[in-house]
């Protein structure tokens, strides 16, 4: 088997409500969807994320078809390390890792499509029958917030995810409500996209953890130099999660070596391939440090991949992060199981277990022709860069 056609389409879906933290401003999501064809007539799909812009990463997944066509699918590895090596792209690490990530997802559902085995089935099998998904909340007032808690309560969700370091004030309003809407026995967990310097970090962890029993803290501080994560740890009852900074394996394993974070919330984006995330995940259990899939905003295909990944994973947290349940559509023929509800169970379909819909990707693509990429800060009002206000009760 040996792979004919590489194509790549770029798409545009928007939310159903806009996306606001103290790093992203924007209404929707837009990716490249990779197709993978076979001299054997199968069809591959994979999904690269776009970062800043989706035309340099369809640009740079068209770069690496050198290195994929004429190859055969099996050979991931192999692939990725011509990529990287002699295509130069370990010199432009995080774009060549948000590329490649794209086409690695194509390849191996080729792959279990060739086997007719589902994806979790070729990386050791399925550690749990499902994976449990967060409720993203959107910032809002107290009576807002509540109003969608209690959606996510009929829904059956136990994990709340909360965009924090904008306003203190109004944030903690929320988290009160929060608490109250979801009861005392539902998780709640908040990302400050390292906003806050760390004397701030630890008198609103200390604070919030005290008032609203916090799961953990994604990114409170910056993640490098990582003293500042390490020195916080130190200081807070709450757990810390690492997000940015971990950008590259050797970054992921200074993180991990470093013990700065309890947590890391991560994907194959940050490392380029399934493989290479599903090892470093393996290494961080040994380290009894959990896994907690991040999403930069997602389709069915991305969250696919990711799911099958989970399911083999044995210290993937509960509360994975998910975009689906606030997207106005997708590009799948089905609606995954998380557009309504917290649980996803076992794929029993070859391959990612997904039909793409060819006819709605045509029209999303056109979306993204007609429109454009959501750009991170596509919702952005031009205020100057933004500057954490100080928290309750206190000046600058």
């Amino acid at each position: 088997m040996k792979i004919i056609g590489l194509e790549t389409i770029p798409v545009s879906v928007p939310y159903s409500q806009v996306e606001r933290s103290a790093r992203v401003q924007r209404g929707g999501v837009s990716d490249v969807v990779v197709k993978l064809t076979t001299d054997s007539g199968l069809v591959g799909w994979g999904e690269s994320c776009s970062g800043a812009d989706t035309a340099s990463i369809e640009m740079a997944v068209k770069a690496m078809a050198p290195f994929v066509l004429g190859r055969d699918p099996w050979d991931t590895e192999a692939i990725a390390r011509d990529v990287y090596r002699t295509g130069l792209w370990d010199y432009r690490l995080q774009t060549g890792n948000f590329a490649y990530a794209g086409i690695d997802i194509a390849l191996w559902d080729l792959c279990g499509k060739a086997c007719g085995q589902p994806l979790y089935r070729l990386f050791g099998g399925a550690m749990r029958e499902a994976v449990d998904y967060f409720f993203y909340l959107a910032a809002g007032t107290p009576d807002e917030v509540a109003a969608q808690v209690l959606l996510g309560v009929r829904r059956g969700y136990r994990h709340y995810y909360l965009k924090v370091g904008v306003d203190a004030a109004a944030e903690e309003r929320m988290l009160a409500a929060i608490r109250s809407t979801a009861g005392p026995d539902a998780m709640i967990r908040i990302d400050a996209n390292e906003a806050w310097p760390l004397p701030m970090a630890v008198r609103l962890l200390t604070r919030w953890h005290e008032a609203f029993d916090i799961d953990f803290a994604e990114a409170p501080v910056r993640a490098a130099p990582l003293s500042l994560m390490q020195d916080l740890r130190k200081r807070v009852p709450v757990a810390l999660c690492a997000n940015e900074g971990l950008s590259g394996e050797d970054a992921v394993v200074r993180m991990i070596d470093s013990g700065a974070a309890d947590v890391l919330c991560m994907s194959s984006y940050w490392v380029g391939t399934l493989r290479r995330f599903h090892t470093l995940c393996s290494l961080a259990n040994l380290k009894g440090i959990g896994v907690c899939k991040h999403t930069h905003g997602e389709f069915g295909i991305a969250a696919a991949a990711a799911h099958h990944m989970l399911l083999t994973l044995p210290n993937a947290t509960e509360g994975a992060q998910q975009t689906a349940s606030v997207m106005e559509g997708d590009l799948l023929a089905e609606p995954l199981p998380i557009a309504t509800g917290p649980r996803w169970g076992l794929i029993d379909k070859p391959g990612l277990g997904i039909e793409v819909d060819e006819k709605r990707l045509a029209r999303y693509a056109e979306a993204y022709r007609r429109e454009g990429q959501f750009l991170p800060w596509s919702a952005w009002d031009g205020t100057p860069e933004f500057q954490p206000r100080q928290p309750l009760g206190e000046t600058a």
